[in-house]
């Protein structure tokens, strides 16, 4: 199991440039033209560039898209290509992608204008769905090739996509097939056709055969570099997200604004407390609000010393590390009621080191408006004159100290800056509650709290409360009330069933929820069958898609059955299968994640606002921007800032945050990063590519993928 990055998110060598070229950087060649690090993306609507577009929005790499469906967009000719700056001659994208090899009319004057810029910048160009063609350096599929559904398929990548732009890989890509009735994964395999330079990067078996056709690989030809991708895909496909770095490091030789990681962090809640149980036969949590007038008899879950071994034993064999969320009452309560003595509590604090740990409040209480729970769903409690009754500064202050205290009493290692409330509470709720408590803001200024934890689900944008940033959290739908299997599927066949099959019918009130059942779940193998796949896919798809929002369980889960290990041992051995020792995931605290989704924000904001100049000359990449902006970079490792080596390494190479002194930052790539070439003539007459349609076989046509939505 590789280990994972437990450090400050993307921070480990930030640097300030000083202004000017430190004595040590590399000169740009006079000679060389300067190439803006800016991505031009050429759109057709369909669900490839979509993607394409979509990583480098989370990446935060700019882009520009023209629309090609739009009567009022740009034409792309030499003058939006290139210009003059100061005298050199300007490529204004450091890449091109296009929906297929020529999206354009047989002799359009914008392939021709597109093929002569590249050809005269070296700037290469992502297909990013084409039909496997000559034109596009592969035989026809019907020449012992193949088209049709790769379902389900297990895609490798090549010892020359290992050396090349996904050697972040182990190897393995599978593709998705999530569905037996729908066809999710349409491609064309083929071989390289007669004479073409062509160097397969990831490749599939042909149906049928022992040979293998490509999926993606690199076509050169009249002075071009072609990504040729022939299988079509949506952003949130796992095939696609396991990829998409390859593609932009690609495009881009690994010189780009913006930077991607694989994160997976996971809060385990109301630790020392116990968590009320469902009942099977009432379907509802005795103890909990979702009991109509305190039907049931409560029967809490709670840890053992036995689950805490277990966890720490887990932890150190999967080189992770939980944050454990914690209500020190919980302790307080066992012990009242065993004459002292907590056998759970003791072993967790002797242990703590081996943990993370955040505020949970002491008692886990509601901190929002007063509850009326006498009836389902709950309601806030209302003053006479009809406005909310709403839980106190005082309180909220006495709930976050007093767990605070608790903790540094007993030595557990606290950062008092985070925050999660019980339920998220305080924050708004809805349909109950649709504004945060008023007084939560100033409760958070008194106890210094920077960094309060949302519930993703429900409030998933980043924003301020106060002086304190949220930072909001993926649920798994693992269930707090459940420590047994049986109780988990029994309480998910409830949600996700209809009424006639004896569920709640909460899923056909509500038709746009992706987890309805079309039957129940059995008890015994429910759970492993489809909640555990499920789960970890969703989990996976976070991970793998630079999301460093945190998940959350609940303490109930590390116990009894517990429930929790199956999805987690899925989203990590899982990873673990797929990337390279040199692609860790990195596992962050809470504050760390708030900070990293902070100097996001910006850095989009500055992009978004037009006050980022970046650019290549040579082996010299310099970019402005106003003080105080954090810029985020990826660079071949070896590159340095300032005479000192630029971030840290990740996927083969380096990236990490700098915060701008509003002077040109100016970073040195190795000699060993290849430059592109320099400004010359291009060839006369560029050669143009009819559209893919005009050759495809009759009754062929190109497939678009089925999009299961995030």
């Amino acid at each position: 199991m590789k280990r994972t990055i437990r450090t400050t998110a993307l921070a480990v060598g930030t640097l300030i440039a000083a202004v000017g070229l430190p004595a040590g950087t590399a000169q740009a060649d006079a000679t060389a033209p300067r190439i803006d690090l800016r991505v031009l993306v050429v759109s057709d609507g369909g669900p490839a560039t979509d993607a394409i577009a979509a990583e480098l929005d989370a990446a935060g790499t700019p882009y520009t898209e023209v629309d090609l469906t739009r009567s009022n967009r740009p034409m792309i000719d030499a003058a939006f290509l290139a210009d003059t700056v100061d005298g050199r001659p300007r490529a204004k994208y450091q890449a091109v992608v296009l929906p297929d090899d020529n999206p354009f009319a047989a002799g359009s004057a914008e392939m021709a204008a597109l093929a002569s810029y590249e050809q005269t910048y070296a700037v290469p160009q992502v297909d990013a769905y084409t039909y496997a063609r000559p034109a596009a350096g592969l035989q026809y599929p019907v020449a012992g090739g193949y088209s049709g559904s790769i379902d389900g398929a297990q895609a490798q990548v090549t010892a020359a996509g290992k050396a090349g732009p996904f050697g972040y890989l182990d190897g393995a890509v599978p593709f998705e097939d999530n569905s037996p009735s729908v066809g999710e994964s349409y491609a064309y395999l083929s071989a390289p056709a007669p004479g073409a330079d062509f160097t397969p990067y990831v490749q599939a078996p042909i149906p049928g055969t022992a040979r293998q056709g490509s999926l993606i690989g690199e076509y050169r030809h009249d002075g071009r570099r072609e990504l040729v991708v022939t299988f079509v895909y949506n952003r949130y496909q796992e095939q696609f997200r396991l990829l998409a770095r390859g593609i932009v490091e690609w495009m881009t030789g690994g010189v780009h604004l913006g930077a991607s990681r694989n994160y997976f962090a996971v809060h385990v809640d109301d630790v020392f407390a116990a968590d009320d149980r469902w009942d099977t036969r009432l379907n509802c949590t005795p103890g909990d609000v979702d009991c109509t007038g305190g039907a049931g008899t409560p029967n809490p879950i709670r840890m053992s010393p036995a689950d805490v071994d277990y966890v720490t034993a887990w932890q150190k064999s999967h080189h992770f590390t939980l944050d454990l969320v914690y209500n020190g009452s919980g302790s307080v309560d066992a012990r009242e009621d065993n004459n002292g003595a907590d056998a759970l509590a003791d072993r967790l604090i002797a242990d703590r080191d081996q943990f993370r740990w955040v505020n949970h409040t002491y008692t886990h209480a509601f901190l929002g408006c007063e509850q009326d729970t006498t009836v389902v769903p709950w309601k806030c409690r209302t003053n006479a004159d009809g406005s909310t009754q709403w839980v106190s500064r005082n309180a909220i202050d006495d709930e976050i100290a007093g767990n605070r205290v608790w903790g540094q009493s007993r030595g557990l290692p606290l950062q008092t800056d985070e925050l999660v409330t019980g339920e998220h509470s305080g924050l708004r709720i809805l349909p109950q509650q649709p504004d945060d408590n008023p007084n939560l803001a100033p409760a958070l200024a008194d106890e210094g709290i920077d960094w309060i934890a949302s519930d993703n689900s429900r409030d998933p944008e980043r924003r301020t409360v106060g002086n304190a940033t949220t930072v909001a959290r993926h649920p798994m739908n693992v269930f707090y009330n459940a420590g047994h299997v049986a109780e988990q599927v029994d309480e998910y066949n409830w949600l996700y069933t209809s009424r006639a099959q004896g569920g709640s019918g909460i899923c056909e009130d509500n038709p746009a929820t992706t987890t309805c059942l079309p039957a129940p779940l059995d008890t015994s193998t429910g759970y492993s069958d489809h909640i555990v796949p499920l789960e970890t896919a969703i989990a996976l798809g976070h991970v793998l898609s630079n999301d460093p929002k945190p998940h959350f369980v609940h303490q109930s889960n590390l116990t009894e059955d517990r429930i929790a290990y199956p999805v987690l041992n899925g989203v990590l051995d899982g990873y673990d299968a797929l990337f390279a020792d040199n692609t860790p995931l990195v596992n962050l605290r809470m504050k760390d994640i708030g900070t990293e989704l902070q100097r996001r924000a910006a850095w989009k904001t500055a992009l978004n606002a037009g006050r980022v100049t970046a650019y290549r000359i040579g082996d010299t990449v310099t970019v402005q921007t106003l003080s105080g902006v954090p810029v985020t970079a990826t660079l071949p490792g070896g590159s340095t800032l300032g005479g000192s080596a630029f971030g840290s390494a990740y996927a083969g190479r380096a990236s990490g945050w700098t915060t701008s002194s509003g002077s040109a930052l100016s970073y040195a790539l190795p000699s060993s990063a290849a430059a592109p070439v320099k400004a010359g003539k291009a060839v006369k007459e560029p050669a143009t590519h009819p559209a893919p349609h005009t050759e495809v076989p009759a009754g062929v046509t190109k497939k678009v993928p089925y999009n299961p939505g995030s």
